[in-house]
């Protein structure tokens, strides 16, 4: 089974992945995968304004991100119509959103799934999970992760409220429109709370045999 956990920077993905994985023993996969994808290290330079104009392409950054993907496809399939949980930390759903978001543009949710599920055979996830974090609180985590670590300097994507903003209403609609399968939406808050619901989805899937049954 794979669950995905999605939402705008500083939603809190990753301390709610972590407590999923504390409670499960679930195997956990953060996508992008910048210290060991090429496509991924790109993406992340050219965020940072070191590849020139490739980060004004809306389609090229997606292809990165995409590819991304790809090159962890080995390890996606292993969970793809299986029992065994894989969670992880943003999945395709945050290429549509996000795209979309930047073109302003719909559209692009379903070139995103043509291109990651269609042309490069990406597993559809069982189960996406939207941490529906407001944008205020969202940032306002973004800008203490990057004051207390050097390292966390906010890319192009972080420091855009308007982008943030419109991403944010993105994934609510693909929530709503359960696009590519199951949505679970959850509040910020207590990750015990929200990883307690998220793990009652998953007994409910494991019960009727497949997520996109439930």
């Amino acid at each position: 089974m794979i669950v995905s956990i999605e939402g705008i920077d500083g939603a809190g993905k990753n301390t709610l992945v972590t407590e999923l994985r504390n409670r499960t023993g679930a195997d956990v996969l953060c996508f992008p995968r910048y210290d060991t994808s090429p496509p991924a290290r790109l993406a992340a330079r050219a965020l940072h304004g070191d590849m020139g104009d490739l980060t004004d392409s809306v389609h090229g950054m997606a292809t990165l991100f995409a590819l991304d993907r790809y090159g962890a496809r080995e390890v996606l399939d292993r969970f793809r119509d299986s029992t065994d949980v894989i969670i992880l930390d943003r999945y395709v759903a945050s290429n549509a959103a996000y795209s979309a978001a930047r073109a302003q543009d719909p559209s692009l949710c379903d070139w995103v799934a043509d291109l990651e599920f269609g042309e490069l055979g990406l597993p559809v996830p069982d189960l996406q999970v939207l941490l529906d974090t407001p944008v205020d609180l969202a940032a306002s985590r973004a800008e203490s992760r990057e004051t207390a670590d050097r390292s966390r300097t906010r890319d192009r994507y972080e420091r855009d409220r308007g982008l943030q903003e419109r991403t944010s209403a993105v994934y609510r609609r693909l929530a709503e429109q359960s696009w590519q399968g199951p949505w679970l939406s959850v509040e910020p808050g207590d990750a015990g709370e929200a990883a307690a619901e998220v793990e009652s989805r998953l007994r409910a899937v494991r019960i009727h045999g497949h997520a996109r049954q439930v």
